[in-house]
């Protein structure tokens, strides 16, 4: 093992445990907000109804949970066996390897989508057309749209949990060729890549309009301050979004275009990657 590699093994363990408990503290503490919040607004703004928050609370719920999961499970899993080099076996594969990686990406994608709905049914509810407001869903179909999406994404990937195996070095692989293309282009390129990227670029921007339009009305309202606050959470989430899968794609785009398909990637990328 090299100086770089074990530099990054070491950077991997200390900023990981940073990450687990930052990341869990951050999103436990949403979780306590959006549910507060959610159940507000539906008990002490009837008269109201749909006028501030709409249904992003729930969404984001959704999506605080679906990140303690990853960050709970994922990450612990890939500090024990990246970075203490913790030997996966048969006896631990099916928890090291098919359910870290069905969870992985299972929630992970889940916490996107939910944030891209947050985003959008933020943008709708607070616009000034009233054929965008109306497109807004009402509490139980955004709870049927949750549901879906749940359903969707945790039914794609089941052939994680089915293909993943242990190779003979204790690593975790997937032996067959074609669901191995698969996984990298549909799963590592696209949906950690280049559709999140696109999505949140275009739904940031959009939101990017919707707060100079915030700005130009009066101030006074508090209705339109609670407007401006999440137009610029949702603003800089999406900013965050896009320049942390901007990297992560390049770097596989470069794994399985120019690089040798035999070559190891460094426990540095590891990191990075999950």
């Amino acid at each position: 093992m090299n100086q770089f590699d074990y530099i990054s093994r070491q950077l991997m363990i200390v900023a990981g445990i940073i990450m687990i408990i930052f990341g869990l503290t951050g999103n436990i503490l949403n979780i306590f907000v959006f549910t507060n919040w959610s159940r507000s607004r539906t008990t002490t703004n009837r008269q109201l109804k749909r006028i501030q928050t709409g249904n992003s609370p729930l969404y984001l719920f959704i999506s605080s949970i679906s990140n303690c999961i990853v960050i709970a499970y994922s990450l612990t899993t890939r500090i024990l066996f990246d970075g203490y080099q913790y030997p996966v076996t048969q006896n631990n594969m099916l928890f090291l390897c098919k359910l870290r990686y069905y969870a992985l990406h299972t929630f992970d994608t889940i916490s996107w989508a939910c944030l891209c709905m947050a985003m959008l049914d933020r943008y709708l509810v607070s616009s000034r057309e009233v054929r965008l407001r109306q497109l807004s869903k009402t509490r139980q179909q955004t709870k049927s749209i949750i549901l879906l999406i749940i359903c969707l994404i945790g039914l794609h990937s089941i052939p994680l949990a089915i293909y993943f195996d242990v190779s003979k070095f204790g690593q975790c692989i997937i032996y067959s060729t074609s669901y191995l293309y698969y996984y990298r282009y549909v799963f590592q390129i696209f949906l950690h890549g280049i559709i999140p990227i696109i999505i949140f670029s275009f739904l940031g921007f959009l939101t990017f309009k919707q707060l100079k339009m915030i700005r130009g009305r009066q101030n006074a309202n508090k209705n339109i301050n609670v407007d401006k606050q999440l137009s610029r959470m949702f603003l800089l989430m999406s900013v965050t979004i896009v320049l942390s899968a901007t990297p992560y794609s390049v770097e596989n785009i470069y794994y399985l275009i120019f690089a040798n398909s035999s070559q190891q990637q460094t426990s540095y990328v590891f990191f990075f990657r999950n």
